[in-house]
């Protein structure tokens, strides 16, 4: 069965993702129990026994810590998140990681600018990365949290899109250092 999203809207997705993990550990927003594994810390701890794999390898452990603490902050039934889209995104996420893994030496950089990029404000850092456009800054400061703080809801019903994953990262922002949010929206279509 074709791919029904382009490889560049899957790189977005990853990059996204990695910024909004990195942001979220200890030694940053303190949202996951992850300490600087995307950082310099976890470069050291697996770039022995992965030399050429150990960046992807990070971003695994990070992903898998960031999903399971969002899942019990709030856990949105028919919904998506940046960590939960529909099944379909997933499976093409996950099919297209050995690319990624085969061509690691353009992704490098972007690792690297994570290790070292330093600030308190994820919307800022995803605006100085290009990942979110000011109509998308804008959209997500306009965003409130839920009365028991702890989730952002998109407006209307959405698509799994480009535009989509950028506002779920960047609503992350409405968090606080030891206090996640998780943002979701509601499907346009469900199956």
């Amino acid at each position: 069965m074709p791919s029904s999203k382009p490889d560049t809207e899957l790189e977005y997705l990853l990059k996204l993702r990695l910024v909004v993990a990195r942001f979220g550990e200890m030694d940053y927003a303190m949202w996951w129990n992850t300490q600087s594994m995307l950082g310099q810390l976890g470069k050291m701890a697996l770039s022995r026994g992965l030399p050429k794999t150990h960046l992807f390898a990070q971003a695994r452990v990070v992903f898998s810590v960031a999903r399971s603490r969002c899942a019990e902050v709030f856990d949105p039934p028919g919904c998506m998140t940046l960590w939960y889209l529909p099944a379909n995104i997933e499976d093409e996420f996950e099919t297209q990681w050995q690319s990624w893994l085969d061509d690691i030496d353009t992704w490098v950089p972007f690792f690297e600018a994570l290790e070292t990029r330093r600030g308190d404000d994820l919307l800022q850092l995803l605006e100085e990365l290009t990942l979110v456009s000011s109509t998308q800054s804008e959209t997500v400061r306009n965003l409130r949290r839920s009365a028991e703080g702890r989730a952002v809801q998109l407006p209307g019903l959405c698509s799994p899109d480009a535009d989509t994953f950028a506002l779920l990262a960047a609503g992350f922002s409405k968090g606080e250092p030891g206090n996640p949010v998780v943002p979701y929206a509601r499907l346009e279509h469900t199956a």
